[in-house]
């Protein structure tokens, strides 16, 4: 196996004082970039975890999905059972719509309901309406994350109220909601909603829970969540110079450190971190050994664009390896994978990328072979 020591990408200037990396006190967090999906920053963000309420951004983007289709309209109206009452009405003491048994309440006005004051009861009422029972519902979004390649999902209800085996990932729910920005551009805006006064019987519920629609200039989204067993946690997305950056955090044990390590987060995401392209088309990424060719190696590129995050203190520390197994005999075709590109960049996962043949290599003629051959076998002797 011959490992070629590559590159190191950024150069700063030699006083730039260098830090290990970057940390936040959220026992979970993750930070993307919405146009890339590029990771910025990690922390236990693979590991599926209970979400709470961030679980409604799934449950939104099944009823937008039905909206996009046709399949459902805003002004449809759909009636509250006693269950969704019950469970998520102002009685219950959970997040609350204050709906009323037997009331009919237009779709769009559930969204909001859902977005803005995270109403159990708008959640189940349009889980009830669409799919007959929320545990039906709940099994739909668990099957359309899945198509969505948010493996590790399950989730048992529409609402995120704990039960066993409700769980998604950080680094899923902020793909989720890298889908939900991309897709929905037209029910994207619902989530930037400060207040909607719909709950008569508590007039204070009214407010936004999310943090950033105040604290953080560019903030346009999307949802709060917190149980006992989940912490408090926040999906939050802003945009500012027409980049935006999607963070997830989770597992915080005090309301206010939602607010201070989520304000943190987002600004470090766009002040203290980048995405940069990893060599452009058809550029040669390095060149791997031929045995028997025409030519004695070949340049490779890359066999799709990559980006990776940086966190710019620790830019000097990312390198790259070529990694293959060599040298490779001839004949060589142009876009043949021949390696593997091993990036190496602090506080994130190893990224491989497959290296191609930037060019056809033919294979040496008899005469050339036998004279390798002749020569190797000189060589060996001499060994």
């Amino acid at each position: 196996m011959r490992i070629l020591l590559l590159i190191a990408l950024l150069t700063l200037p030699a006083n730039t004082v260098m830090s290990q990396g970057f940390e936040t006190r959220a026992p979970i967090a993750v930070i993307i970039d919405q146009d890339t999906g590029t990771v910025l920053f990690e922390k236990n963000a693979r590991e599926p975890m209970p979400p709470a309420s961030m679980t409604k951004i799934m449950t939104l983007y099944v009823v937008f999905e039905r909206l996009a289709a046709g399949a459902l309209s805003l002004d449809d109206r759909f009636s509250v059972s006693d269950d969704a009452w019950r469970r998520g009405g102002f009685a219950s003491g959970s997040s609350t719509m204050c709906l009323n048994p037997g009331e009919k309440v237009r779709v769009e006005d559930l969204i909001k309901g859902v977005v803005v004051l995270s109403g159990n009861d708008a959640a189940i009422t349009l889980a009830e309406n669409i799919s007959g029972s929320e545990p039906a519902f709940a099994k739909l979004m668990t099957e359309r994350a899945h198509e969505l390649g948010l493996s590790s999902v399950n989730f048992v209800n529409a609402t995120g109220w704990p039960a066993k085996g409700h769980e998604i990932s950080a680094f899923d729910l902020a793909k989720l909601s890298q889908l939900m920005i991309d897709k929905f551009p037209e029910y994207y805006t619902y989530f930037v909603q400060k207040e909607y006064d719909w709950c008569k019987a508590a007039p204070s519920n009214r407010y936004n829970r999310n943090p950033l629609l105040s604290l953080f200039e560019g903030a346009d989204g999307l949802k709060t969540g917190y149980t006992k067993e989940a912490g408090y946690g926040l999906v939050a997305s802003a945009i500012r110079d027409g980049e935006r950056r999607i963070l997830v955090t989770s597992g915080l044990q005090v309301r206010r450190d939602r607010s201070r390590v989520s304000y943190r987060l987002m600004s470090a995401a766009f002040r203290e971190f980048s995405v940069i392209e990893l060599f452009s088309n058809n550029q040669p990424v390095g060149s791997v050994d031929i045995y028997l060719g025409a030519e004695k190696s070949v340049k490779v590129q890359l066999a799709t664009p990559v980006n990776i995050g940086i966190f710019k203190p620790v830019s000097r520390k990312v390198r790259a390896e070529i990694i293959y197994s060599g040298p490779i005999s001839a004949p060589i075709v142009s876009g043949q994978k021949l390696a593997v590109l091993r990036i190496y960049t602090p506080g994130q996962p190893v990224i491989d990328v497959n290296l191609v043949a930037m060019h056809d290599v033919s294979r040496k003629g008899f005469f050339g072979r036998f004279i390798t051959g002749f020569v190797q076998l000189i060589q060996n002797s001499d060994g």
